[in-house]
């Protein structure tokens, strides 16, 4: 193991420090826009830009990797990236945050889809799932961690966005420096949704509403924590609670994934998502109590993320998993788009306590999916299910056509 991370050492160090960065804009966005007078719908569009350029990206870095190659793309989105962080503090004003998201979203998903594709090239059959899973830890330990760079300076003022920025650049110096830039960046065209939809609708429907979910606690969780009167500190910690869940549910889950009718296990986490949305809607004068929902809620939307894309891999040949891989990241991104959008416009309307609301009605829906879907199909014995492999939402096709190979070789050499 220890071998194994050594190889790639400055990716990981690397993403850790993307992460801090990313994790603090996010985070920062919520607060200084409040701070600032915007609306919840206006944050809401502020908060989509970042999914509108993660999914343009995710489909034009390639054909950019392919011309250029991957250490000028990555230098390249490095630099605006930088520059766009550090924008934020210059102008508050909606639309001009908006197209800083966008531009930000797009260097993110190109970041990923080169960082990957150099994982990937360095991975081997029998070392790629410790990989990935430090991969997936590098980026729940990054975005955990900007929680509490946070708490260092004011969100009023020009630091924290100048520390989100630096840390940024920082990041790309062991990545370039150590990185050989030789790996491949061919991705499948993306499987059609209607062919995708026939062959897994549970997963289809289940990874275009994680999106929705995924997007809402990112994009409107700081929002959330400022309307209902937390303190910059408090909403920090907040949002680390949303992340930190993961760390605690991802290995039972994927225990569990592994041993039973997947479809039971993706009704059971979603309803249990559902009863801790409806506690932080019930208690949220409470903080611990605002606490204990995110952590729990924000806990399962990973290890529910990677569930469907198992279950949905149990429905597909080998050969389509490629294809599958982009069709799926397609879907998630379209519903990223929209999550924060439909909450704000709620949180406008209704309340604050509409971000529970929104969140708690998007699990229903998964929860019931799954259970009318287990009455259309019959069980898929565990034996013949490929891997479990955790996987963080988010990820660009090249991680997760990477975790959908290395599951599929599991299964074989179980098999």
């Amino acid at each position: 193991m220890l071998k194994t991370l050594l190889s790639v050492w400055a990716l990981l160090v690397g993403i850790v420090f993307i992460m801090l960065g990313n994790g603090m804009h996010f985070t920062l966005i919520g607060i200084r826009g409040d701070l600032e007078g915007f609306s919840a719908t206006a944050l809401s569009v502020v908060a989509s830009g970042y999914f509108i350029g993660f999914l343009s990206g995710a489909r034009l870095t390639p054909h950019m990797i392919r011309r250029v190659g991957h250490v000028r793309v990555f230098a390249a989105l490095a630099s605006f990236m930088s520059a766009a962080l550090i924008a934020f503090a210059l102008y508050a004003d909606p639309v001009f945050w908006t197209a800083l998201r966008i531009l930000i979203g797009f260097c993110m998903s190109g970041v990923y889809v080169t960082a990957e594709s150099w994982l990937n090239d360095a991975s081997t059959n029998e070392n790629r799932g410790q990989i990935l899973s430090a991969y997936m830890l590098a980026q729940t330990t990054g975005i955990i961690g900007a929680q509490g760079l946070l708490t260092l300076g004011d969100a009023q003022g020009a630091f924290l966005f100048i520390g989100a920025s630096i840390l940024v650049s920082i990041s790309f110096g062991p990545i370039l420096l150590s990185v050989s830039p030789t790996p491949a960046a061919e991705l499948t065209r993306a499987m059609p949704i209607r062919d995708l939809f026939r062959a897994s609708p549970l997963g289809t429907v289940g990874v275009f509403f994680l999106g929705i979910v995924y997007a809402i606690q990112a994009g409107m969780g700081a929002v959330y924590g400022a309307q209902i009167g937390l303190s910059a500190n408090e909403i920090s910690l907040f949002m680390a609670m949303l992340f930190a869940g993961t760390l605690i549910l991802q290995y039972p889950v994927g225990w569990l994934s592994d041993r039973m009718d997947r479809r039971k296990l993706i009704f059971l986490t979603s309803t249990i998502a559902v009863a801790c949305c409806a506690f932080g809607a019930l208690y949220a004068q409470i903080t611990w109590a605002v606490m204990v929902a995110a952590f729990l809620s924000g806990g399962v939307t990973t290890p529910l993320y990677a569930l469907l894309l198992a279950y949905t891999n149990d429905t597909l040949s080998r050969e389509d998993m490629p294809a599958a891989s982009g069709g799926l990241v397609m879907l998630f991104g379209i519903g990223a788009i929209s999550g924060p959008m439909i909450t704000g416009w709620t949180m406008e309307h209704f309340g604050a306590v509409a971000f529970w609301g929104v969140l708690a009605m998007v699990f229903a829906v998964v929860s019931v999916y799954a259970l009318y879907r287990m009455t259309q199909r019959p069980v898929v014995p565990s034996m013949d299910t490929e891997s479990y492999v955790g996987i963080v939402p988010g990820a660009s096709p090249v991680a997760v056509e990477a975790a959908s190979t290395w599951a599929a070789d599991q299964s074989n050499n179980q098999g």
